[in-house]
């Protein structure tokens, strides 16, 4: 073999290698990718189905429950236009609170109820997710919308 075939069958194998490797990597980066809806947007449909995202809002006065086992919970998180019923078991953190901002990660059953795996809340007086307080205000602008 010549010193040049040679050359060009090492070019052509690194060349392969990098595309595998960057394949790998698009794949695992795919696979882990979590998309965040409104409560708005899962009641329209357009969440993914049997995929995990994220859902952020405020968590609906009056809607937590918690089981007799003491690890499963279950409450509403709203855009103030919608709410979505979670069901989460685990521990919550501790600034978990009734109309306070919260995201939620986990997935859609069937039944329309949310099965959270990971529940984020607020870490201070004035934080809430950016997307959830933009969702918050489109549904303040689309209520006022519908009110003229």
């Amino acid at each position: 073999m010549k010193a040049r075939n040679k050359r060009l069958l090492l070019v052509g194998g690194g060349v392969a290698l990098l595309a595998a490797a960057v394949a790998l990597v698009l794949s695992a980066f795919q696979q882990n990718l979590v998309f965040f809806h409104t409560p708005t947007e899962v009641f329209e449909g357009k969440a993914p189905v049997g995929r995990s995202f994220r859902i952020g809002g405020l968590v609906e006065a009056g809607s937590i429950r918690r089981e007799a086992d003491g690890l499963t919970v279950s409450f509403s998180i709203t855009d103030t236009a919608r709410a979505i019923p979670v069901s989460y078991r685990g521990t919550l953190p501790d600034l978990f609170q009734e109309g306070k901002g919260a995201v939620v990660q986990g997935m859609l059953g069937a039944d329309g109820r949310f099965t959270a795996t990971e529940v984020l809340a607020k870490h201070d007086e004035n934080y809430m997710p950016v997307e959830a307080q933009h969702a918050i205000d489109r549904a303040h602008e689309a209520a006022r919308t519908v009110q003229q």
